[in-house]
């Protein structure tokens, strides 16, 4: 059974990548956004925000990666409500294939979709003076929690592309998504916030993210950030997988 699952789910996702590699501006699209930001961010608003010694783009940099994920993954449920609509999942359970390889293979296209984004925004990010003396492992650690983000961000993509009645429903809960690592440590220090909103910025999870992959790239001391981050990422997975496939369920039965 296991390896009847790998063998349909790898087999699908060859088929969700072709569609990848015929329509590159999706990932084109992914990528600007985040890219304008940064630019706006740091020439615009650079020189008027005290964060330390680092330069704003160091200090900025995790933040534009969460929002970067966040803008991909709206892709993700685009591509499940067209799939929905356009009956391909009714011919894929008339097959003798594993029922869950279906969505896993749009996961994973995500997976890799948002990885080659964020490797393209880093490379921007390099041009525009950042620079990190972190090591090969604290690399790892970065990209580890980002593909935890990613992963947990992207079955909660899959719960509206199943369920929304339109091509704008399934894609505009990622607004919320990309707008709350406004609401975070992620653009400013939230010492600097009024008292209910750094409450807020403080307790939520794109902030303790954002501080671990900062703190990770410019080699300080990590503390319970990076603990916390993970504790939120794989919750958030969990809690969204959970969901997703119920939601699944009740669509194929």
């Amino acid at each position: 059974m296991t390896k009847h699952f790998f063998g349909d789910t790898t087999a699908l996702l060859g088929r969700s990548l072709r569609h990848i590699t015929r329509s590159a501006d999706t990932i084109i699209t992914t990528t600007i956004m985040p890219i304008a930001m940064m630019l706006m961010f740091v020439y615009v608003f650079g020189g008027a925000i005290n964060t330390g010694s680092q330069s704003y783009v160091t200090y900025l940099l995790p933040g534009i990666l969460l929002i970067t994920v966040a803008s991909g993954i709206a892709y993700t449920a685009f591509r499940l409500f067209m799939d929905m609509k356009s009956g391909i999942f009714e011919r894929f359970q008339s097959m003798p294939i594993a029922r869950s390889s279906v969505l896993w293979a749009h996961v994973l296209t995500s997976l890799i979709a948002n990885l080659i984004s964020l490797v393209v925004v880093v490379l921007v990010a390099l041009l525009m003076g950042f620079r990190s003396s972190a090591g090969v492992s604290a690399w790892l650690a970065v990209a580890g929690i980002l593909t935890l983000f990613t992963l947990a961000l992207t079955w909660i993509a899959v719960i509206p592309g199943l369920s929304a009645k339109t091509v704008e429903g399934a894609s505009a809960f990622s607004y919320p998504l990309i707008f709350l690592p406004f609401l975070s440590s992620a653009f400013v220090p939230t010492a600097t916030m009024p008292g209910p909103v750094r409450a807020f910025a403080e307790h939520q999870p794109v902030t303790s993210i954002v501080n671990a992959i900062r703190d990770l790239f410019t080699q300080q001391p990590v503390g319970t950030d990076i603990w916390i981050a993970l504790a939120w990422c794989v919750g958030i997975l969990i809690v969204a997988y959970a969901f997703a496939m119920n939601t699944y369920r009740r669509k194929i039965s």
